[in-house]
């Protein structure tokens, strides 16, 4: 069996420092898609005529186009259809498509964490004086964001995965430095290995801390 034990241990140090930056598209993309996915799970609740056959099609071409395209799209194509997209840098463009991308499944998942509360709940806000406004954000909200975690941690641990694709765009970060390390020392499974064994370990720690999360925000809740 041709495996090298101290160049594969050798490899960890290398690699981890690129961590941050695979962290930060990461969560900085997750962030970017909650956002947009709530507002549109929020629009697509009231079923608005036209906007919502609209916005319908649009993300049923982000959740059928695969994450690759996507990139490509955003970071070859659109400058060349708007010349001022040329000033997206290869990170930025990647972000905006783990972005756009997840927010289409997000939205369907907040949308159903919406309709999971009792709709009796608003209406007993709005009897006792309370906005719609101040009922979404007080009431609703808090038990729809309770309900929508498990489903949304899932979705942040495919986006850590999902940073790997960053690569093709020139993007240099965990998965982008274990390809040139193999590379250049022709240790493919050793190199390889210890990139699965770095995002194996990321989405562990990440699971750990969304339990705690569970348990914490399930405490009101348990008699």
């Amino acid at each position: 069996m041709n495996f090298e034990v101290q160049y594969f241990l050798e490899v960890f140090p290398s690699l981890i420092k690129y961590i941050p930056l695979t962290i930060g598209l990461a969560v900085l993309s997750m962030i970017l898609a909650i956002m947009m996915g709530l507002i549109i799970a929020l629009i697509t609740n009231k079923r608005i005529p036209v906007i919502y056959q609209l916005l319908n099609i649009i993300l049923s071409f982000f959740r059928g186009t695969p994450m690759l395209v996507l990139l490509f799209l955003i970071y070859y194509g659109l400058p060349q259809l708007f010349p001022s997209f040329s000033v997206i840098n290869s990170i930025t463009a990647a972000i905006i498509g783990l972005s756009v991308k997840n927010a289409a499944y997000l939205s369907e998942i907040f949308r159903a964490a919406l309709k999971s509360v009792d709709e009796g709940q608003l209406e007993a806000c709005l009897s006792v004086g309370m906005t719609r406004v101040q009922s979404l954000f007080r009431i609703i909200l808090p038990q729809a964001i309770r309900n929508a975690i498990p489903a949304t941690g899932n979705i942040f641990i495919g986006v850590i995965k999902e940073t790997s694709l960053a690569f093709t765009l020139g993007v240099v970060e965990l998965f982008a430095q274990g390809k040139m390390m193999a590379s250049a020392s022709l240790r493919y499974f050793e190199t390889y290995l210890a990139v699965a064994i770095i995002y194996w370990a990321l989405t562990i720690i990440y699971s750990n801390l969304q339990e705690l999360m569970e348990r914490k925000m399930s405490k009101p809740y348990i008699k």
